[in-house]
Order: C-alpha cells, then structure tokens, then sequence
C-alpha cells in the first residue's frame, strides 16, 4: 500500500508551470536585491529593465546613450580611465539588439541611403592612412567614431524607414529622434546653468566676472560643451521657429488641426529647449562657440524665409539689432554686454598669425599661443606627410617630433580640426571629408527647399548646426565625448527627412504640393 502510493504521488518536474519558475526565481532575486545598498539595488533593477526593453526596442537604448554619453567625460574622472564609458556601453548593447533582432528575422539589411557613399569614402580614406602610422590602435579608436556614426544612420533607418512603414510613421519617428535630442541636450543645459549660477564652489581656473564659474556640463570643459550645446540650441530654434510658422499659415488659412499635426506640447518644449541651451553656450565662456553659434544664427535667419533676398535682410537685420544692442550695453558699462565685447576683442588682440616660437607668453595670451603651437605642429606632419598623413588619430602620437620648447605637452588634437586632418590623414583624407560634409550641407539644403513648416524649421535648425561645427573646428575638435554619437543622430534625423517616401510636412498623408504655403 506504501508502494503504490509513493509511485502514485512522485514529483514531476516536468508537471510544474514555467510561471511558477518564473515567479520562484523573482522571488528568490528580490530577496537578493533586498539585502544590497539601496543606490546599488535600484541601479540593478533600472539597469536590467533598460537592457530587456533595448533588446524589445533598440531605439530606446539609443535614447540612453544620448543621455549618458556626455557623461564619458566625469566618468574618467570619478572611476578613473576605463575602456568603455556607459554611453558607449550603451551603444553597443543598442547596435547588438538591433543586429541580432535582425539575425531572428532572417531580415539583416543595409538601408540604401545617399548617405553612406560619402561616408564610407572618408572611412576608407582614413583606414589607409594607418598602414603607415605611429599608432594603429590610436587610429582604430578614431575610426571607431566615424563607424558608429554611420551605424546609428543604419540602425534608424531599418528601424523607421523600412518600406513597408508608411508616410506617418516615419514622421512620428523622426519626431521621437528630435525629441531624444533635445532632452539630452537639455540635462547638460541645465546641469550647465546651475554650475554658472547656483554653485558656490568649482575649479578655480573656470571662474570668470570675480565670482561666476563657465558652464562645462559634465564635459569637465567649457569649450567641447559649448559645441555640444549649439548643436542643441540650433535644431531647437529651428524647430521653435517651424512651429510658429506653421501656426501663423494655419490661421491664415483658416484650417483645423489635421490628425498627425504636431502637438500644443511640442511649443513650450521647443521654447525650453531653445532658451535653456542657447544660455548655456553663452555661459560656457567659450569663443569658438560663440562664434560657432554666431555663424548658426546667420544660416538660420537667411533660411527663415524662402525668399533669398527677404533672408538675406532678416539675416542683416539680425547682425545690426544684435550688435547695436551688445555695443550700447557695454558703452553704457552695462556688465554682462562689457564682458562679452572684452571677451572676443581680446581674442583680436592675442592672435597673430607666424611663428610662435618668437612670441613673448604671458597669462592673457598662453591659450591663444598654445593653439598656434599646436596649429605649427600639425603644418609641419602635413608638410612631412602630406599625401599619407601620420595616421587617422595619430596627431598626439606624432606630437613629440614636432613640438615647439615651450610647449611639449599634446593635447590630444591641433585644436583646428581641418589642420589636424592635414596632419593625420594628408590632403586625399581633408579632401573626403569636405566632400563628406559638402554632401551633408547639400542634401540639407534640398530638404529645405521641399519642406513645409514646422519640418522645414528642424532641417534649418540642422542646417545652423552644420555651420557653427564647421566654424567652431576652426578652433577646436569637438568629435570627443560621445558628441559623435549625437552627430550620429543628427545625421539619422536628416536621413529620415530626406527619405522619399515621407512627405515632409504632410502629416495627414497629403503630398506637400497640394498644401497650402505662404512665402515665409
């Protein structure tokens, strides 16, 4: 009888629910998680969560390494130099999802896209450049940059742009890209202003104006987060402008909101966006992002409009109100408007073109006469190698050879991103770029043109940040700290406006010949 029964009643394992197991395990992993430091315990949960909804949805993940990525910076500082930093933890994991979902589909693709010759064109260019450089891991962590940029244009078109999506998804699409852009870029803007503003305390070196420290974000640098910041500040008034517009030609017309049209919350965020990033590139202090941020304001005032000339006067109109107001401020010895004029006359005044090995250094000129080392030291690895270069992201590497005395020490670039191309990848390696980014202006412009507001707005935006990187190269280099990978997105963003079957502007599915515009 005690036979039969214990034969009758054995366990099977095989008889138990998997969500019983399930809910075993969650137990058992609660319980764990229960007895670790609360800081470490929620990093635990909001970490795996974040990992199983990128594997669901890669885009997501994208949008985590948007807002980590400038984070690269403090990082180093706070756990010391490490291989990745999260942002770029976070980009992998993204491009892994996005690549091994496709592998499960049996559905891996390249998304056709004029983006990718030119791309590829540099990439090649600058590959060849380290079959002869000082340092081919050096150059491998350079071409890294350019790589995943053009992944992050791949991963958002497959995702987006696939053919079978039609013309309103794409647009919600690109206007959750936009909004991942702006929301990372206004953490930084507001970690930025409360550093400038509402912090006691900060490096002694930063402070300006007596008792003001200049907004680095967690950059740790006022001159890499200024550029960052205008690539915020740009899309978002070009954006903000779109909006109004597209608001004034309703009411003119007279039409109701259409499904699809852009929400009233976009407005207020547009405007936040705008005012919040635009503050931090002032308060950063930088000159070659003021100047960056100058040239934007041109480009997006002479493409407010789509007459030339109606652009051209607004662009003047602009310049005139803005420096009358800047010069009356300082005459009147108003301080902020004082302290801009010293700022960028006393740049006129330090620099002067030549040999800096005769300049006599002071304190009020060492910065200037540190970019014009820098700037000799990459005209004489162009002069040496001007076919080849010294090797993609080999200028630090090459440094100690052509080095002035009083300078020794490289900063990691020439602080002139144009000379530092010379230097590294010679003059084939300058010549792909610009023609990479020829491209990139190009193509910005014919989406311009074709657009209709509010989407034509984002494309000027775009258009003004293309300007103020290509003018703020001229003295710095700001693809460092996970900026790439927002130029990544930017780049994606384009491509989505550009596809063809997205009629831009139509956000009820009406072609954009058949609406209604106005000359603005």
């Amino acid at each position: 009888m005690i036979e039969r029964m214990t034969t009758r009643d054995r366990f099977d394992v095989r008889e138990v629910s998997p969500a019983v197991v399930v809910a075993l395990v969650g137990v058992v992993l609660a319980l764990l998680i229960a007895r670790l430091p609360l800081p470490l315990a929620a990093g635990l949960v909001l970490g795996t969560a974040g990992v199983l909804i990128t594997l669901v949805y890669p885009l997501f993940g994208l949008g985590v390494a948007l807002l980590l990525g400038p984070f690269g910076a403090l990082e180093s500082i706070v756990f010391g130099p490490t291989l990745l930093d999260s942002g770029q933890i976070a980009l992998l994991l993204t491009l892994a999802a996005w690549i091994g979902g496709g592998l499960a589909r049996r559905r891996l693709r390249v998304p056709a896209s004029p983006f990718n010759l030119p791309w590829l064109l540099f990439v090649f260019v600058a590959l060849l450049s380290l079959l002869d450089a000082y340092s081919i891991v050096l150059g491998l962590v350079e071409l890294l940059k350019w790589l995943e940029m053009g992944l992050i244009v791949w991963l958002i078109l497959d995702l987006t742009a696939n053919p079978s999506r039609p013309p309103s998804g794409v647009a919600s699409a690109a206007r959750l890209v936009l909004a991942m852009l702006l929301l990372a870029g206004l953490v930084q803007a507001f970690i930025g202003i409360w550093q400038f503003g509402l912090r006691d305390t900060g490096p002694e070196h930063f402070m300006i104006l007596g008792r003001f420290y200049r907004a680095y974000g967690t950059f740790e640098q006022p001159n890499p987060f200024g550029g960052y910041m205008n690539l915020v500040a740009l899309p978002a008034l070009g954006l903000l402008l779109g909006l109004v517009v597209a608001q004034i030609e309703r009411r003119r017309a007279k039409s109701p909101a259409q499904p699809g049209d852009w929400s009233r919350l976009w407005l207020p965020f547009a405007a936040v966006g705008a005012g919040a990033a635009s503050l931090a590139v002032v308060l950063s202090w930088s000159r070659g992002a003021w100047l960056g941020f100058l040239a934007g304001a041109a480009v997006l005032a002479l493409f407010s409009t789509r007459r030339v000339l109606l652009g051209l006067a607004v662009m003047v109109g602009a310049v005139v109100v803005l420096g009358s107001g800047v010069a009356f401020g300082a005459a009147a010895g108003f301080g902020p408007a004082l302290a801009l004029t010293e700022r960028l006359s006393g740049f006129g005044e330090e620099f002067t073109l030549g040999d800096a090995r005769g300049v006599d250094i002071n304190d009020a000129n060492y910065a200037v006469i540190e970019r014009l080392a820098h700037w000799q030291a990459a005209t004489g690895m162009a002069r040496d190698d001007l076919w080849s270069g010294v090797g993609f992201g080999n200028y630090p590497a090459a440094y100690g050879d052509y080095a002035l005395i009083n300078f020794p020490d490289a900063l990691g670039h020439a602080h002139n991103y144009y000379l530092n191309l010379l230097a590294e990848v010679g003059a084939p390696g300058l010549l792909a770029y610009g023609v990479f980014w020829l491209f990139i202006v190009a193509q910005t412009i014919r989406v311009a043109r074709r657009a209709a507001w509010p989407e034509r707005g984002v494309v000027v935006g775009l258009l003004a940040a293309w300007a103020a990187l290509a003018v703020h190269h001229l003295v710095d280099k700001l693809y460092v700290n996970n900026i790439y990978v927002h130029l990544g997105v930017m780049f994606g963003l384009l491509q989505l406006l550009a596809w063809p079957g997205f009629r831009v502007g139509s956000g009820d599915g009406r072609p954009i010949e058949n609406m209604a515009t106005t000359d603005w």
